[in-house]
């Protein structure tokens, strides 16, 4: 997130925060979708630093699912005027909304219960070097949800934003 008004953080990046006791460090992880198959490894967490609470998991992608969509043409974010283009390499990073997945502590897998692996596939990515702004956040849950009402593409500050389903983890 590249703007003056930055309030998404990788918990890494913030040394005064720590996962709450009653919470799984959940990076290092494995992902699955809803039927099972690898989705990718859960790299760090996005923290809404204001709101003080996890938003997002940031996965890696798994390798497989990058071969499957290598030299495939998705849509831009609305920021890049409409235009097309081919993931380049680097774009290996995804967002999953911390309140659409389960935790098995036991077997440490997180689930994305309703998201499948095409979704997954076909959902825009990121580079890690340049993180993503809130039209990259509308272009994912877009993906995810298609049928969900528009309201979380409208502009709008994180607390409207924030306050969804998608992003409840209790």
């Amino acid at each position: 997130m590249e703007n003056k008004h930055k309030n998404l953080y990788r918990l890494d990046e913030l040394s005064d925060y720590k996962i709450a006791s009653n919470y799984s460090d959940v990076r290092g992880w494995k992902i699955v979708d809803a039927d099972n198959r690898t989705i990718g490894t859960i790299d760090n967490l996005w923290v809404n630093k204001d709101m003080q609470r996890v938003v997002y998991l940031d996965v890696k992608i798994d390798k497989s699912l990058v071969d499957d969509t290598r030299n495939e043409v998705h849509d831009v974010l609305a920021s890049d005027n409409g235009k097309e283009f081919i993931y380049q390499d680097g774009d290996s990073h995804i967002i999953v909304p911390i309140g659409t997945v389960s935790i098995n502590k036991d077997t440490k897998i997180v689930m994305a219960n309703t998201i499948g692996y095409e979704t997954f596939r076909n959902t825009s990515r990121y580079s890690r070097q340049h993180n993503f702004d809130r039209n990259y956040e509308r272009s994912v849950m877009k993906s995810y949800y298609p049928e969900e009402d528009s309201t979380f593409l409208s502009d709008s500050d994180d607390d409207t934003f924030y306050n969804r389903r998608e992003f409840d983890n209790r």
